[in-house]
């Protein structure tokens, strides 16, 4: 083989990657790349060092080299389980999950990225394996509750998929007291059955202190609280106000009409809309997006800070920005009456709905009127009295984008796009966090005609960037997997429903056309969850793989330059190929490299940040359900396990009946029919069944409330709801 002076991993990897490679050792491998000085040989120790560490080449008993993919070894992430085993979630998505028991954990921790031999005992059965190594730590940090005395003590980890406790030696509690909330710093990792050691770093408070519990789950996802002197001095050097000379080479959309529409408490105002009846009876409308990178330039701190934080995170009592609050609330927030930097997208549309052409560019505009989706609503659904006079210079204008929406979203559902239309919940806290209340919060045509026109702008930036050939970056979210589909089919058929093509050759339309058949039907939030559970998540790629909920090729996230990194990465190619009409061969090869980083980055980023509101609201949820003990409320079942099943109150607190509160028999789960089935009453509990239960006990440490079913002789599961039968011709039925 030909000797490389600049001899690459890649070059290694597809060495190794050939048929005919066996492995070898590195002296083997320095005669076959022709290593021929120290220099070279160092360089080449290096690579193999760095491809070694991150897994993508493992070292045998005999010191020999191979991929391990070809060793019969997976490579991916650890996730661990309260009860010391774990799964592997290997790297190939195509690989199954592998059950790790907890002898041959091998001291790896959830989160770690390891290496681990599996063992196939039979086709389409989960394979068992144990950790061979692990190639990275995730926790280096720990937030956890702190018991003991003077002597040592021990931190029990709040993340209850790190099983084991911490041990703290004597002189490293930094003043902790029973019942203190802590950050300790492992110093030793786990060896066979020796617990992890580590020193205490910093005290949150004691667990009972108002805002410890926020505080506490802001630490454990190494949220960041403030931003840095750097990241501050060059947002206040930012002016507040737009220049003169900012707005040249811009098109003036000043006196345009444009609004913006958002929540009542929303701050950082993004995205504005205008829109025009055309003479041939279509529309104009027109997105007009905050232009950030006017202000975020490529590599200053601020970039650097935004990136890191890849998005903002809005828990129950506060928001963690991604940019400071003089530029996400200040001169980058499209606020009314005042100038600001934008990049815009006009479409034109004809009298169905259908793009005819389209422009992107960058702009100034000036806000006229901020609305907001509550008054929107009662101007175009309630015919408010109050509001209309409010808005009366805009009701034409509400009325159109309304008209205009509904037009698009037709057809959104015409091409197959899965529209699922859930319920929020709000929760509403005090100013000690304490939550007051748990709203459900309904979805409006206001929130519709927002949804509708940034879908449509982000689809339109997408596939225009896409013909250009230059490097973008795409939200995918990519084709259901077959086994879960199949799960969801054997459900549906438990409810008498049966769909054609479900798990072959799948089109998004057929899942549209069965939510639309399962409308206002008692089982419809039940299935579209299930449903939603069997897709995969959406994420970031540098590749445009497709986006099956929406049912588009092309799709980006343009809309939020403000509070996610994504929109604001592509705005700064977009204002790049603007300002340069094009990109040089070398720009193009940095931004191929840098989208594959910022793709995976910012999908991590996002995964934490929907991780970390989740446990906030589970928090609030059972801390609200406190003084609620022994009241009685109904609810849906909206998830069956072997242990009990999970009831849904209309406020979307969920609770769970535990089997052992089940007393009238012995349940056994069935999981084709999503089911606990008695054995001598055979009386069934199924998700979709709606049941009157009562507060038993709320766990406020593992966010976690139990319920019992009350009257179990006179439930309302024992009133069958009657399944809507399969009509002959369903839609979906004939795809």
């Amino acid at each position: 083989m030909n000797r490389s002076r600049e001899l690459t991993k890649d070059q290694i990897l597809e060495y190794m990657r050939t048929e005919s490679y066996k492995p070898l050792n590195i002296k083997e491998l320095e005669a076959v790349f022709a290593i021929c000085n120290a220099a070279e040989f160092k360089a080449f120790v290096k690579l193999l060092n760095q491809l070694e560490n991150s897994g993508e080449i493992v070292r045998t008993r005999t010191n020999n080299f191979g991929l391990p993919e070809r060793m019969n070894l997976l490579r991916g992430r650890l996730q661990g389980h309260a009860k010391g085993f774990g799964f592997l979630i290997p790297d190939d998505e195509s690989e199954m999950d592998v059950y790790i028991h907890e002898k041959d954990m091998k001291g790896a921790m959830n989160g770690d990225r390891v290496i681990v031999r599996p063992i196939y005992k039979s086709s389409g059965v989960r394979p068992e394996g144990e950790i061979i190594r692990i190639l990275t730590r995730a926790n280096t940090e720990i937030v956890g509750l702190y018991s003991g005395g003077e002597q040592y003590g021990f931190v029990m980890p709040d993340d209850k998929r790190v099983s084991r406790d911490i041990f703290i030696p004597r002189g490293q509690m930094k003043g902790a007291v029973e019942g203190s909330k802590v950050v300790v710093h492992i110093t030793k990792y786990p060896e066979g059955r020796k617990s992890c050691e580590g020193e205490i770093v910093e005290v949150l408070g004691h667990r009972n202190d108002p805002g410890v519990d926020i505080l506490s789950i802001i630490r454990k996802y190494g949220l960041p609280e403030g931003f840095a002197e750097g990241v501050l001095a060059e947002a206040l050097a930012v002016p507040s106000e737009v220049r003169a000379d900012d707005i040249a080479k811009r098109r003036d959309l000043r006196d345009q009409v444009i609004v913006t529409m958002d929540g009542e408490d929303a701050k950082d105002l993004d995205d504005a809309i205008s829109i025009k009846r055309l003479p041939d009876k279509g529309y104009e409308l027109g997105v007009h997006i905050a232009d950030v990178t006017h202000y975020v330039k490529e590599g200053s701190a601020l970039d650097r800070e935004a990136y890191e934080r890849g998005t903002s995170v809005y828990l129950v009592d506060r928001v963690i920005p991604m940019l400071p609050q003089r530029l996400s609330n200040g001169i980058c927030s499209l606020n009314p009456a005042e100038d600001r930097l934008t990049l815009s997208c006009v479409m034109r549309f004809d009298s169905h709905g259908a793009v005819k052409s389209h422009e992107i560019f960058k702009s100034v505009i000036r806000s006229h009127k901020r609305l907001t989706y509550n008054k929107v609503k009662a101007v175009l659904v309630d015919q408010d009295a109050a509001a209309v006079a409010e808005y009366a210079e805009y009701v034409d204008r509400l009325e159109l984008m309304q008209e205009l929406a509904l037009k698009l979203r037709s057809k959104r559902m015409e091409r197959g796009a899965i529209d699922f239309d859930f319920d929020e919940a709000k929760i509403l806290v005090d100013e000690e966090g304490k939550p007051t209340d748990v709203l459900r919060i309904k979805r409006s045509i206001a929130e519709q005609i927002i949804e509708e026109f940034m879908l449509k702008a982000n689809e339109t930036v997408a596939e225009h960037y896409f013909w250009l050939n230059i490097p973008f970056l795409y939200r995918v979210h990519e084709d259901p997997a077959p086994e879960k589909l199949f799960a969801f089919a054997e459900f549906l058929s438990s409810l008498g429903y049966r769909v054609k093509g479900l798990t072959t050759n799948l089109h998004p339309r057929t899942l549209q056309g069965l939510l639309e058949d399962i409308k206002d039907t008692p089982e419809e939030t039940i299935i579209s969850t299930l449903l939603l559970r069997s897709m995969k998540q959406a994420r970031y790629d540098h590749e445009p793989l497709g986006h099956f909920g929406l049912s588009v090729k092309y799709y980006s996230h343009f809309t939020s330059p403000i509070r996610r990194y994504p929109d604001l990465q592509i705005h700064r190619i977009i204002s790049e190929l603007l300002d340069k009409g094009e990109l040089t061969s070398g720009r193009i090869e940095f931004l191929q490299g840098l989208m594959t980083v910022v793709a995976a980055h910012s999908s991590d980023r996002e995964r934490i940040a929907v991780e970390a509101e989740r446990e906030t609201d589970d928090l609030k949820k059972a801390e609200f359900m406190l003084d609620k003990i022994g009241e009685e409320f109904e609810g849906i079942i909206s998830s069956v396990t072997s242990f009990g099943m999970f009831v849904e109150l209309d406020n979307l607190v969920e609770g769970l009946v535990h089997v052992s509160y089940l007393t009238d028999d012995y349940y056994r789960y069935n999981e084709k029919l999503h089911a606990l089935v008695g054995e001598r009453t055979a009386k069934i509990y199924r998700i979709g069944d709606i049941v009157n239960v009562r507060v038993v006990k709320v766990n406020i440490d593992d966010y976690t409330i139990d319920f019992e079913l009350v009257g179990l002789d006179n439930n309302k599961v024992n009133k069958k709801k009657q399944v809507k039968p399969r009509k002959k011709g369903h839609r979906y039925d004939e795809q």
